[in-house]
């Protein structure tokens, strides 16, 4: 099972976003915030698989909670929800190490989409979010930055898959490799270029252009 934290300041809501994923018989929500200081607090009493923090709460702001959770239990895995469609909060967030940034006015069926992606190693980033973020990130870049000499072919390939938002599984396929030996591969980059998770590899691919 995949237990799940949902942080979100409105019960509607919180109990809407419930419902929406346990209709996946893998996911339960096995915990509920109605601020982002109970969030972290919650962390520090139960395990959890993944974290829905929406942007704006009272208290402590999902961005802030989400930070601190990051830097407490990197393995987790983040996802921010919000109404608003602010390229500032999705650079904020990812950066923070968030896994991903979705909007509210999703379905179900595309919300446990993105958490399935997420949890596979993937970054659920909603397309209208993307299209603003990415012309962000290359902005004022008119010309390619030059990738770390340190990092090997393969490695660049890898770097490149994880900025177009594939998932470990995903790479092993287009690669020919096996799971296994893309998490041994990812963990090397992250040393190799000093970097805390996948989803820093993400905004490095995007800012030195390896993506399509």
């Amino acid at each position: 099972m995949i237990d799940i934290l949902i942080a979100e300041d409105q019960t509607i809501v919180r109990q809407g976003l419930k419902i929406m994923l346990e209709t996946d018989k893998e996911f339960r929500v096995t915990g509920q915030a109605e601020n982002g200081l109970r969030a972290v607090e919650l962390c520090d009493q139960n395990r959890y698989d993944l974290i829905l923090l929406d942007i704006r709460m009272p208290k402590m702001t999902g961005l802030e909670a989400g930070k601190r959770i990051r830097d407490k239990w990197p393995d987790v895995t983040i996802l921010m929800l919000t109404t608003f469609n602010d390229q500032d909060y999705a650079l904020e967030a990812l950066k923070n190490g968030a896994n991903g940034y979705l909007l509210k006015d999703g379905d179900a069926d595309e919300l446990i989409k993105s958490v399935r992606s997420a949890l596979n190693g993937g970054m659920a980033i909603e397309d209208q979010v993307a299209a603003k973020l990415v012309p962000s990130l290359l902005k004022h870049q008119s010309e390619r930055l030059e990738v770390d000499e340190a990092l090997t072919e393969r490695e660049i390939a890898i770097i490149k898959r994880i900025g177009e938002g594939m998932n470990n599984h995903e790479i092993a396929e287009s690669l020919f490799l096996s799971v296994g030996t893309i998490k041994n591969h990812i963990s090397t980059i992250l040393l190799k270029l000093e970097l805390r998770d996948r989803t820093q590899i993400a905004i490095y691919a995007i800012k030195h252009q390896l993506t399509n």
